[in-house]
């Protein structure tokens, strides 16, 4: 597993833990990191199995119940089970925190205790959610799916990417050879179909997910790009505000799309504080 773990400001004891989205890794959240370290005495990311540069097995059943074990497994080896820990999360990351909630709530043994969850674009509910058809061609056909992670290239997955930033605040050629690199690593493009299973497990236990984020007394906040095409305005966010009335809510610029935190990481962050500053 690859873990990022450091250490930043001495006059507070707050920890923030970064789950990060598909189909990319905890660089997700390079634009924001070192603000966060001047904030917290710890920040920590992880890649969750299967993505970036942690290990990527096949065959494998990957779930997002895994990830959130690995998560608390993480917490527990880096001697966090007793620290309140402050959760940002995005996309894929934003359902594995939603499992770490539930889990948190039923009081489960080896459960996360939880400061705060601050949410970013991800597919909570399944009727407000548009897979691209890539992923949706992956995930319900075993066979075709298992052609297709052979085909998929920089190219296709670079337009992939591409489709889901805004047309004004687009990854540069750098960042997305990055993230095709990370991809790539140990053959992950051949896992994409096992672990695009997440959204037929979302289908399947939304009312455990969802009711953990509607029932949970941990202060939450949601950081929105509106011209996401996955998780669409106004839809999205008008069943978000209606189901989750406890949560505050930080809708960016109009032209921010589905990656918040690097279209936008200022207004990102400036969100996620006034969020911190104001329980």
């Amino acid at each position: 597993m690859l873990l990022l773990d450091s250490y930043g400001a001495l006059r507070s004891s707050d920890v923030v833990l970064l789950l990060h989205g598909f189909p990319t890794s905890s660089y997700d959240w390079n634009k924001i990191w070192d603000p966060l370290t001047q904030r917290f005495h710890r920040v920590i990311a992880l890649d969750f199995l299967g993505f970036g540069f942690s290990d990527k097995p096949r065959p494998h059943r990957y779930s997002i119940f895994e990830q959130a074990s690995i998560v608390e497994a993480l917490v527990n080896h880096l001697g966090l089970s007793n620290q309140r820990l402050n959760l940002i999360s995005h996309d894929y990351g934003d359902t594995v925190a939603l499992e770490l909630l539930y889990r948190s709530d039923q009081n489960r043994s080896g459960h996360l205790i939880f400061n705060s969850l601050c949410l970013s674009n991800g597919g909570l509910f399944p009727e407000t959610h548009h897979p691209r058809l890539l992923q949706t061609l992956m995930k319900d056909s075993s066979i075709l799916g298992t052609v297709l992670t052979r085909l998929i290239n920089s190219m296709i997955f670079q337009k992939g990417i591409g489709e889901v930033f805004g047309p004004y605040t687009q990854p540069t050629d750098a960042e997305l050879w990055d993230m095709w690199t990370s991809l790539r690593y140990n053959d992950g493009n051949l896992v994409l179909d096992s672990i695009l299973q997440y959204l037929n497990q979302r289908a399947q236990h939304r009312d455990r997910w969802v009711g953990a984020l509607t029932s949970t007394h941990a202060p939450l906040h949601m950081i929105y790009g509106p011209l996401d095409p996955v998780n669409p305005h106004p839809q999205f966010i008008r069943l978000y505000v209606h189901l989750v009335k406890k949560s505050t809510v930080t809708i960016l610029d109009d032209h921010i799309s589905h990656y918040p935190q690097l279209e936008d990481p200022t207004g990102f962050l400036k969100a996620y504080f006034n969020f911190i500053h104001s329980y």
